[in-house]
């Protein structure tokens, strides 16, 4: 789960048949740590009443523009202060149109008016009414102010019809959410890696058997690129070289697509003598077919034995051939984890290692999340709670940049 301690998120729901997911959407942001404030329009509570919302939030819920139980605060400009992100779930075509046009006649319109923090919008409604003119515009209108969009989804509407429209899951807004914060938190971060080429590795690799078979793993590549896209957001100058993914190349950074281990190994080598820090997160095959057919294999009668040779190892080889370089490996495991990778690091001369065990839930391959333990070559351990990837390559580079000015410090000594 995504950590959203301390957040205090303005929850303005509007409404439409849609706000029953609202009451979804308040129990997992406030699982996450949030202080959750909801407020409620008047047509919301046609749907869903403000003791739902109060039970799951554990806050009071706000109704009225005029009810102000607290004489020392006008409750929507507190509201609008101490917010760090105002969220509109479901937003009608009505709340939309009133927000774009500086309309303040209830109590989530005048608070988002006076806030200043940023506004996340989930539309919810009827696909025509989606689609129309005015809507569009209005939403253009939220864009160039700086308000965000979670995309409504495809489907079956409440009203009968088939088409764009419906709110966005609880989970994707939490999704959102958890995403503007991280982006946020690396943004106040100073460009520390300015001047710093990272080589970060990514997902699997596919060892060819005939034209048409190959061996490989679940590896999605999620980690390496959250990695990659962390480095290059801190100022780093960034080569990823990835096995095949589904994943969307990420700008700014030099791109290596590579299938095999041969074509990962050497395309590493290839970058490594100008690398300061390398972060080998890929899945690499261990072994790979001693001959590789010509042509497709044919099924027999019996059994097949597929004759394998070891592999070349990449990481073996950088921690052999380093200078200069901060080497960090990863080390998948299913038991023994902590004992494994210690063994790693000595093993292959790294200067950390991030090691998880892909059965814990949350950590497999795949995921969105992970939950890893970061170890040093010294023997220091950081063991993190589950955590989104890109939140887990963060805590990576921030552990990296302490073992580099140790380093520096004690080379100054």
């Amino acid at each position: 789960m995504h950590s959203l301690a301390g957040k205090r998120i303005v929850l303005g729901v509007s409404g439409g048949i849609a706000a029953y997911k609202a009451a979804a959407l308040t129990s997992k942001l406030t699982q996450a740590g949030a202080l959750v404030h909801v407020i409620l329009t008047e047509s919301a509570m046609q749907f869903v009443q403000p003791l739902t919302f109060q039970a799951l939030s554990h806050l009071p819920v706000y109704t009225d523009t005029f009810t102000e139980p607290d004489p020392h605060v006008i409750s929507h400009i507190e509201l609008a202060d101490k917010a760090d992100l105002i969220v509109v779930a479901p937003a009608t075509a009505n709340i939309i149109g009133k927000m774009a046009n500086g309309i303040a006649d209830d109590m989530l319109t005048t608070t988002i008016l006076a806030t200043k923090v940023p506004v996340m919008v989930a539309p919810a409604m009827n696909v025509n009414m989606y689609g129309h003119p005015a809507v569009a515009a209005n939403m253009d209108r939220l864009t160039e102010y700086g308000y965000q969009f979670v995309e409504p989804g495809v489907g079956l509407l409440a009203c009968g019809w088939i088409g764009k429209g419906r709110l966005a899951e609880p989970e994707e807004i939490v999704e959102a959410v958890a995403a503007f914060f991280e982006k946020k938190s690396a943004s106040l971060k100073e460009q520390d890696l300015a001047g710093k080429h990272v080589l970060v590795t990514a997902g699997p690799t596919r060892e060819k058997i005939d034209p048409i078979r190959y061996i490989t793993n679940h590896a999605s590549g999620k980690m390496g690129y959250a990695i990659a896209e962390a480095a290059r957001d801190r100022g780093a100058m960034v080569t990823l070289v990835s096995g095949p993914t589904t994943l969307e190349q990420p700008a700014g950074v030099k791109f290596v697509p590579v299938e095999s281990v041969q074509e990962m190994f050497d395309a590493v080598m290839e970058n490594l003598p100008e690398s300061d820090i390398v972060i080998k997160s890929a899945a690499v095959s261990d072994y790979r077919p001693k001959t590789v057919q010509e042509h497709k294999m044919k099924k027999g009668d019996g059994p097949l034995v597929l004759e394998l040779d070891k592999a070349p190892d990449i990481l073996k080889t950088v921690g052999e051939r380093k200078t200069k370089q901060f080497v960090v490996g990863f080390a998948a495991e299913t038991q023994d984890v902590i004992k494994h990778a210690q063994a790693k690091i000595e093993r292959k001369n790294l200067d950390m290692i991030v090691a998880n065990n892909v059965l814990t839930e949350g950590a497999g391959m795949g995921s969105d999340t992970n939950v890893v333990t970061l170890l040093t070559r010294f023997g220091e351990q950081l063991a993190l709670d589950k955590l989104s990837k890109r939140a887990v390559a963060e805590k990576i580079l921030d552990a990296v940049l302490l073992k580099l000015s140790q380093r520096a410090l004690s080379e100054l000594s």
